[in-house]
């Protein structure tokens, strides 16, 4: 196990000669892995300390370089961009670790939210821990928070199940293994696909209340929140646009008890 301990990672003497890490052999100081959280919508959703690390840093690695650079030319900021996406060869990765070996510091950025929620990111951060690579999460924006936040369901317990799966089958398994929990669900989906998880939900689950939030902190943003055969109605009178997170109340019945 790698304990690392925490430090200010942007100061002036960070690239000092230092004894390397359990080794006995000098290096310079291994860089830092910001893990950022950045706007789900509206642009000024930012932090100050989000600002002066994306400043500060040597490197931007992002889901979606183009949606970086219209947060970063924003706020007027001019730092190197690195595509890191699901889809990015194990030599991106490699590339970016090397480069944290060498002491740069690097700003892990999703197209919006917090990255390795829902969104890639999850994979570098674990083999930088691995390597003893100091990770720091910046925090930010979350779409499953904001909205469980805004539904009123329960919110002392809960579960964030992200997107679930696409064919209808594994999708009613899928529900059918999380019925019973007491805690509220949260999950993403495609606007294609919002009315058809909403029939399954209430096919498996009953007529929970449930709460359809799209767009978050955009110009259009709506909550929509209600018994799911009302929510399914008032969904079926209008074509969904944009991002969707649905929560749905947990299950309240009881398991029963043998005797």
């Amino acid at each position: 196990m790698v304990d690392v301990k925490p430090r200010d990672p942007l100061t002036p003497d960070h690239h000092a000669v230092v004894s390397g890490q359990g080794s006995g052999v000098s290096g310079p100081v291994k860089g830092v892995l910001f893990v950022c959280g950045t706007p789900i919508g509206n642009l000024e959703d930012v932090s100050l300390r989000l600002l002066r690390v994306l400043r500060e840093v040597h490197l931007v690695a992002a889901e979606d370089t183009r949606i970086t650079r219209k947060l970063l030319s924003h706020y007027d900021i001019h730092v190197p961009l690195a595509s890191y996406h699901p889809h990015s060869s194990p030599q991106r990765t490699a590339e970016l670790l090397r480069r944290l070996r060498a002491g740069e510091n690097i700003a892990l950025v999703s197209s919006a939210g917090m990255p390795g929620i829902s969104d890639p990111g999850s994979a570098l951060v674990r083999q930088a821990l691995e390597e003893g690579i100091q990770v720091i999460g910046i925090p930010g924006p979350c779409a499953a928070v904001v909205a469980l936040a805004i539904s009123g369901f329960n919110g002392q317990r809960f579960s964030f199940l992200g997107f679930p799966p696409r064919k209808p089958g594994e999708q009613r398994r899928f529900l059918q293994s999380v019925a019973e929990r007491p805690e509220t669900l949260v999950f993403y989906e495609s606007p294609y696909r919002v009315r058809t998880l909403l029939e399954n939900a209430q096919a498996v689950f009953g007529d929970r209340r449930c709460a359809v939030v799209r767009e978050l902190t955009k110009k259009f943003e709506e909550t929509i929140v209600g018994p799911l055969s009302e929510v399914i109605a008032e969904i079926g009178k209008r074509k969904v646009l944009g991002e969707v997170t649905i929560v749905i109340e947990g299950s309240t019945s009881r398991p029963s008890q043998s005797v």
